[in-house]
């Protein structure tokens, strides 16, 4: 024991030892007229596997962390992976205590937090968060609240597009008032047409209207899920393109205007609008292709002076003509595929970047980026299959989870005697299978799979054993333009 403790001291011993080398280099390679701001506490403004993988990427550097939670999430694994944990929203509804932005600034404020990182959902794309860290001369691990506000604004992040020389989908120029705004463009453009909704994303508050007798009724329900879910009802309306690629790009910029890539995922197999599979890089994308879509990203990251981690998505059509669609100015969920082929800690790079050091610094130069082998990612979800996919809840029972050469799993409720609530999102585990082609990540993936045991939760057909989830077979590296080229099939966990 005594040699245990004695190994765990001097691992701690080794963190601050590399801090302070770290912080003295720095303090002499930061170029001229910025300040220098070391990070020693960051808080996680979020939960689960998210807040995780940012706590350890913070311990990795040498920084105290800090978690906060919801009466609901007392037990919840996020917690026991800070150095320190404080209840936020008391009394609060599960999801309204990780939106109440004064007990988070409070709580940050009190116990002398350098940085808050928002994770992703909840406050990460909200403007008035960022501004609110500002205030309180807290760090936001992210773009300036100004960006974040112009980002979050499919309508003026479109317009700032079109500013920058990126292609757009034809659609409105600004949210429409009424539905005859979205005859009119029917009639000019014909259809399909999409709705979506102008201040959110995630699937809600979209409708594909392929004939005219079914405008109005989509229209109504699309703008009643944009007002559900994000308080407002406003739409834009564009052209829909049939069975493209949604293809996004990983953008990285610093606090002297440099940007740079980190290539492409191909986010194309999705269910009901929302991503289930991710790959990187993109199976069988023309090099022409792949450099359109990158320099489009960096030049739009560019003209709205973008800081910080972000993602800039484009669907391709069956042409190969790409059109920009919307930017997500935080970590996405997806970002651990493009760690796996570029070898690039993101997480690392954000907190690093919001310490003032440059890409350079880090060396993160656009010709030392290198696309290194394909990576896939599954998100193995509490979904009843028989009941339309909607989230199961209850106890895991049992929970015995893959392992092995390339992969990579990013949890927080997946162990034996976890209960899955009913009141946050149904992401269980993140697998990650990485190779030196796509064929060898997705024989990795499906091994990987296979060896899942989860009991506890329902997956319909009377079955007690727990979830199926869709996943890409070995002759993954057939994926063409179209998504659905991609054969899937459900694997019984």
């Amino acid at each position: 024991m005594l040699l245990l403790l004695g190994g765990v001291r001097h691992g701690l011993g080794m963190l601050a030892i590399q801090r302070a080398y770290l912080l003295s280099r720095s303090a002499h390679t930061l170029p001229q007229g910025l300040e220098y701001r070391p990070i020693k506490k960051v808080m996680v403004a979020n939960r689960g596997e998210i807040a995780i993988r940012v706590f350890r990427a913070c311990t990795e550097l040498g920084i105290r962390t800090v978690a906060v939670y919801s009466e609901q999430d007392t037990g919840q694994m996020h917690r026991q992976k800070a150095d320190e944990a404080y209840l936020i929203g008391k009394g609060l509804p599960p999801v309204a205590a990780y939106l109440h932005i004064p007990d988070i600034i409070k709580v940050a404020k009190e116990n002398n937090v350098d940085a808050i990182h928002p994770g992703y959902g909840f406050l990460s794309e909200r403007h008035d968060f960022a501004q609110a860290c500002a205030e309180a001369g807290v760090r936001f691990i992210g773009p300036s609240p100004e960006v974040v506000r112009k980002m979050g604004d499919k309508v003026e992040a479109r317009a700032l597009a079109i500013q920058a020389g990126v292609p757009v989908v034809p659609g409105t120029d600004s949210p429409i008032s009424s539905l005859q705004e979205a005859r009119e463009f029917a009639s000019t453009y014909g259809f399909p047409i999409i709705f979506k909704a102008a201040y959110g994303g995630g699937g809600r508050g979209m409708r594909v209207v392929r004939e005219y007798e079914e405008l109005e009724e989509n229209y109504q329900r699309a703008f009643s899920e944009a007002l559900a879910a994000f308080g407002n009802g406003a739409l834009f309306v564009e052209k829909f393109i049939e069975k493209p690629r949604h293809i996004e790009v990983q953008i990285l910029g610093d606090k002297y205007g440099n940007v740079i890539h980190l290539y492409e995922r191909d986010c194309s197999i999705q269910r009901r609008h929302q991503k289930v599979v991710e790959i990187a890089p993109a199976a069988q994308l023309h090099p022409h292709l792949r450099d359109r879509l990158t320099s489009d990203s960096v030049s739009l990251a560019k003209k709205v002076g973008y800081e910080n981690a972000g993602t800039v998505e484009f669907l391709v059509d069956r042409h190969g003509k790409h059109y920009f669609i919307e930017v997500n100015s935080r970590l996405q969920v997806e970002h651990t595929v493009t760690e796996e082929i570029t070898d690039v800690d993101l997480v690392h790079a954000q907190l690093r970047v919001c310490e003032g050091r440059s890409l350079s610094e880090l060396g993160l130069q656009q010709d030392k980026i290198r696309i290194n082998g394909s990576a896939i990612q599954c998100r193995v979800t509490t979904e009843d299959p028989a009941r339309g996919f909607q989230p199961d809840t209850g106890r895991l029972e049992v929970f015995r989870s893959a392992e092995g050469m390339g992969i990579r799993l990013d949890s927080a409720s997946a162990f034996q005697g976890a209960v899955i609530s009913p009141h946050y999102d149904s992401l269980l585990v993140k697998v990650i299978a990485s190779g030196q082609d796509l064929p060898s990540a997705a024989s990795k993936m499906l091994r990987a799979l296979a060896e899942f045991r989860i009991r506890g939760v329902k997956v319909g057909h009377g079955y007690s054993t727990a979830l199926t989830y869709p996943v890409i077979l070995t002759d993954a590296h057939s994926l063409h333009r179209d998504a659905s080229a991609v054969r899937i099939r459900s694997v019984w966990l």
